[in-house]
């Protein structure tokens, strides 16, 4: 590896680990079926990059020689590119994947709470309407989680991401309870301050 790609592979964002981990699999795939896996697979714990990112980053690993590329023939009715990693590829993201001083924290950036730490501008039942909202969706992906689970169980190969997509069900479990504790913590704090309004209505005018 020269230089100038050594230099390359520490500057690598972990979209273009993302990518290439996606090519680690056996098999030879599109862009586009690597986005399709991504959104039922990585999006799951991680995030699923655009598909914009996705071709940026496969053109990224191959000037690295990470990864490459063939042409489909005549016998396709529409010219696809396939992608592939490299044993390179393959040396360099063991390397990444075993580095645990470059995994970082986990950050959690979580729209719903930013709302309700906000919760004195806004309408008790349009708070409570989110959380619930929030709940439905949570349902629903977790739904998605179990499917993308079976059919990653099917596949010997994917052992590992089924492990991955396991810990995903338990956090949208969790997620669910975290939710419905909020509601009702929601409704508690209605609650109380109905009361002291109420309480401070009930005061003597002063005078």
């Amino acid at each position: 590896m020269t230089s100038s790609q050594t230099t390359k592979k520490q500057e690598l964002p972990p979209t273009a680990w993302a990518v290439l981990g996606l090519l680690s699999f056996p098999g030879e795939r599109t862009g586009y079926e690597l986005k399709k896996w991504a959104d039922s697979s990585l999006r799951f714990f991680y995030w699923s990059p655009a598909i914009s990112q996705i071709y940026a980053e496969l053109r990224r690993l191959e000037e690295l020689g990470y990864a490459a590329s063939v042409r489909s023939g005549p016998e396709e009715a529409r010219a696809k590119r396939r992608y592939g990693i490299t044993s390179a590829g393959r040396e360099a993201l063991a390397g990444w994947a075993s580095d645990v001083a470059e995994a970082g924290p986990p950050v959690l950036k979580h729209g719903l709470l930013l709302r309700v730490w906000l919760g004195h501008l806004a309408e008790p039942e349009r708070l409570r309407a989110m959380v619930t909202e929030h709940l439905e969706r949570t349902t629903e992906e977790l739904a998605s989680v179990r499917e993308a689970m079976a059919h990653a169980a099917a596949e010997p190969d994917w052992a590992f991401p089924v492990l991955a997509l396991r810990w995903s069900e338990r956090q949208h479990l969790a997620e669910l309870e975290l939710t419905r504790a909020l509601l009702a913590d929601l409704e508690g704090l209605e609650d109380l301050l109905g009361q002291e309004r109420q309480a401070g209505g009930d005061a003597p005018t002063p005078g």
